[in-house]
């Protein structure tokens, strides 16, 4: 590994391609190394960074080192008796399912792409389309191990440290680097899924049928038109599912059932960041998608990268916002809160700002994480192009509605929260503080979300908040 002083320097920003800041890059090999580099970190601060899906400035340290984990990424061990795999954690989810999907196991819990590392995961304590059934990632972990700059310590669920377990799941890094982690599987036939898909006319059609039916299945999310006004506001595709048993396939595949061969992405990285993406081509490519589904189909046979990662069939598809990139606005409301999904697609239309991807889920039971994000109740995810006049003023508009609402926005998402609602969206805060500060007394750990959100140390000799 190389130190602080030799290690090279890089411009970094997240998925959504904004925001960009400098710092020293340290690619560590071993776990030993990462906690080393704890030991005597130097400069501004330390993060670590997993392969760079957060969309705003979690993984990122302006003028300080971000620890590259993508090196650590071996599986270690799949224990089949117990229905577990211990992974490095920069091991990503597609590279996990490559080597346990063949044996017959698929991940607890996937977000809405593969490429993300196992330690990121954890670190934003991501959430799927079967929340409402199994919780967060977190509600999976059966143990890790996590480098602090007072030391390495193992975590196990239930264990004495079970504060610091909650403080490091959704604790965006900032209470230590996850090396390693055990989590928990599940078992499958296939590697399909048993979809049903059905067309909603407009936003209180699309959450009765939510509210009605999600029960029946373990994975369940709304593709949401949020172009579309007036009397289809939020007109909507559900896509249901379960894994799919042996016999659901056809006979002359079921030898290769657990077959995992994702497609190769068409690969936009090469081509000019130009936006792509207008508000007319936009409404038109929302009026086909809706168009394009079925009234009501069931019993459909999808591959799991069709039906899980859809978009990672498209590499580099951040590129198609153009140079100054997007933000994904993601909030989520209590259970008697839907009306705050229809007044912020309203509001988002009053102040003619477009999303061309608007995706809802209902979450069920919030995990132990302190600032983790699933709560429960409906959440509401939406891309939106950076450079749209009045973009900053609409969001903390909403910002204000949703705290208002007693709900929260999502840090793996947030690149602009105002620091003084971070409180009143996540009340376990102080929690997390005092945790926080048992491992990190001296503020080692810090991020460029971290320091915004007055989380950490930014540097200038205040203190942490």
């Amino acid at each position: 590994m190389l130190s602080g002083v030799d290690a090279p320097q890089s411009l970094l920003a997240g998925w959504g391609r904004a925001g960009a800041t400098r710092a020293t890059v340290s690619r560590p090999r071993s776990p030993d190394e990462v906690a080393e580099l704890l030991r005597s970190p130097g400069g501004s601060g330390v993060i670590p960074r997993g392969l760079g899906r957060a969309y705003g400035d979690a993984a990122q340290r302006s003028g300080g080192t971000v620890v590259d984990c993508t090196g650590l990424d071996r599986v270690v061990e799949l224990d089949e008796a117990a229905g577990t795999v211990r992974v490095e954690a920069g091991c990503s989810l597609e590279a996990l399912l490559r080597a346990i999907l063949p044996r017959g196991y698929f991940v607890p819990v996937t977000p809405g792409t593969r490429h993300v590392s196992v330690g990121g995961a954890i670190a934003a304590d991501v959430h799927g389309k079967n929340h409402h059934r199994d919780g967060s990632i977190g509600a999976h972990v059966r143990s890790m191990v996590l480098a602090t700059p007072t030391g390495v310590r193992r975590l196990d669920a239930g264990g004495e440290d079970g504060a610091l377990l909650d403080a490091t799941t959704g604790g965006m890094g900032l209470t230590g680097v996850v090396t390693e982690a055990t989590l928990e599987l599940i078992p499958v036939e296939t590697a399909s899924i048993v979809v049903d898909t059905e067309r909603a006319v407009d936003l209180d059609d699309c959450m009765a049928r939510m509210v009605a039916r999600d029960a029946d299945y373990r994975y369940s999310v709304a593709w949401l038109d949020a172009l579309a006004t007036g009397r289809r506001l939020g007109r909507a595709v559900l896509t249901s599912g379960d894994h799919a048993p042996l016999e659901a396939l056809e006979p002359g595949r079921r030898e290769r059932a657990l077959a995992y061969a994702p497609r190769a992405p068409i690969d936009l990285g090469r081509l000019p960041a130009v936006r792509v993406l207008a508000p007319s081509l936009g409404a038109a490519l929302n009026e086909a998608w809706y168009r394009k589904a079925p009234l009501e189909r069931t019993g459909e046979v999808q591959s799991l990268t069709a039906f899980f990662h859809p978009l990672d069939g498209v590499g580099a598809w951040n590129r198609a916002y153009g140079r100054l990139g997007f933000t994904q606005y993601q909030f989520v409301v209590p259970p008697d809160a839907g009306e705050v999904v229809r007044r912020v697609l309203e509001h988002l239309t009053r102040r003619r700002v477009p999303s061309y991807l608007a995706v809802l889920k209902r979450f069920g039971a919030a995990g132990s994480g302190h600032l983790s994000f699933p709560s429960p109740g409906w959440t509401l995810a939406l891309d939106l192009p950076l450079g749209v006049p009045g973009l900053a003023a609409t969001l903390d508009e909403l910002d204000e509605l949703v705290a208002a609402a007693g709900g929260r926005v999502y840090l793996a998402k947030d690149g602009r929260l105002r620091p003084e609602l971070l409180a009143a969206m996540y009340p376990r805060l102080a929690d997390w503080r005092s945790v926080r500060d048992g491992v990190d007394p001296h503020g080692v750990l810090c991020s460029d979300l971290g320091a915004r959100l007055g989380l950490c140390d930014d540097g200038s000799g205040g203190s942490r908040r």
